[in-house]
């Protein structure tokens, strides 16, 4: 476990093991306001357009349309922990996080509805798999995971447009979208993961989208195919990120490991880091340079697509969640420690 959102993964699939339940139920419970909330735990950052979207603890969503400079709570109708944000448009963007929430915004962020929570998972698997006369086994599945309750959490997700997209999560937990979360299918069976080891991260660049888990799992989604197939893995420890842009593929992730990729995953090259802690987040700017941030607080940037990375001074190091870079605002970060912003300009790259 190397963040807070793998800590608090940890947590959960502990209490939901031994039965413990919450004595107020998160799914029910709008998240509360709190001055403090851009300074508490916050593990991802998006835009949408111009503005700025980040999602954290507690339910707590904030939005700033000044670059970071002051933040605005947005309206949440639930308390869980949030993982991850997207805006595949500059309106329309989803959340996912813990207790199998999906959230959806038509209004950059400012407001959201819940779309999905884990409630629903396991029943959603039974409807949709006992229509298949071969797919016992996932029909047992659904009536495991509803039996359980609402405690497996997605951790990632992936929306090409403002009508499809994936979520994906703990033990293979994944669904599809084709009309903008207005209905959900299960995909367990269409992903190649038999161990269902945890699927960290997902991540695409328009015409491939790819996964990287747990022990080493990769996968590509074969559009034919309609499913994820295994890639042959250079690293057998955990991925917890994929950076995707045309021609280049990026998996980061334990003990500093990061690998790339120039023709989608068919073989990698090792990336050396010089990092022994986990790379928990990364970001490019509109000039091509990619960065990679790592548990400690360890900035790495790159000048020639991935293919080698320096340490970048930004000063006092934070440990980051997530993160976006641009030449006027620099590097936008948050973590443990909410928001923070770091100049570029004002950086030594060593």
């Amino acid at each position: 476990m190397f963040s807070f959102k793998f800590v608090a993964l940890g947590l959960a699939l502990a209490a939901g093991s031994c039965g413990a339940a919450p004595l107020v139920d998160v799914l029910d419970l709008p998240a509360q306001r709190s001055e403090l909330a851009v300074r508490s735990p916050l593990l991802d950052l998006a835009q949408a357009g111009t503005r700025l979207v980040a999602v954290g603890q507690r339910g707590h969503i904030l939005y700033s349309d000044d670059q970071g400079k002051s933040w605005t709570q947005a309206s949440v109708p639930v308390s869980s922990d949030l993982n991850a944000v997207q805006f595949p448009t500059a309106s329309e963007g989803w959340a996912v996080g813990h207790d199998g929430v999906v959230l959806h915004s038509r209004d950059s962020g400012a407001s959201w509805q819940k779309q999905l929570d884990g409630r629903q998972l396991g029943r959603l698997m039974q409807d949709y798999y006992s229509a298949r006369s071969d797919a016992g086994h996932w029909v047992e599945e659904g009536k495991r995971i509803e039996a359980e309750g609402a405690d497996k959490p997605f951790l990632d997700l992936w929306f090409s447009d403002e009508r499809n997209g994936f979520v994906v999560g703990a033990f293979n937990l994944i669904f599809r979208t084709r009309d903008g979360g207005q209905s959900w299918e299960p995909w367990a069976d269409r992903t190649d993961n038999p161990s269902a080891y945890h699927l960290n991260a997902i991540a695409g660049d328009g015409e491939h989208i790819f996964i990287g888990g747990e022990q080493g799992l990769l996968l590509r989604l074969d559009d034919g195919e309609e499913r994820f197939q295994a890639l042959a893995s250079p690293y057998q420890g955990s991925f917890f990120g994929i950076a995707v842009q045309p021609g280049l593929v990026l998996a980061y992730g334990l003990r500093g490991h990061a690998y790339r990729s120039h023709d989608n995953g068919a073989s990698w090259s090792p990336v050396k880091t010089g990092l022994n802690s986990s790379i928990t987040a990364s970001a490019r700017d509109a000039g091509g340079s990619i960065y990679l941030f790592g548990q400690t607080g360890q900035v790495l940037a790159s000048r020639d697509d991935g293919s080698s990375f320096q340490p970048l001074d930004i000063g006092q190091p934070v440990p980051v969640y997530g993160a976006l870079a641009s030449a006027d605002s620099g590097l936008l970060l948050v973590g443990a420690r909410g928001f923070s912003q770091r100049p570029l300009a004002s950086g030594k790259q060593e």
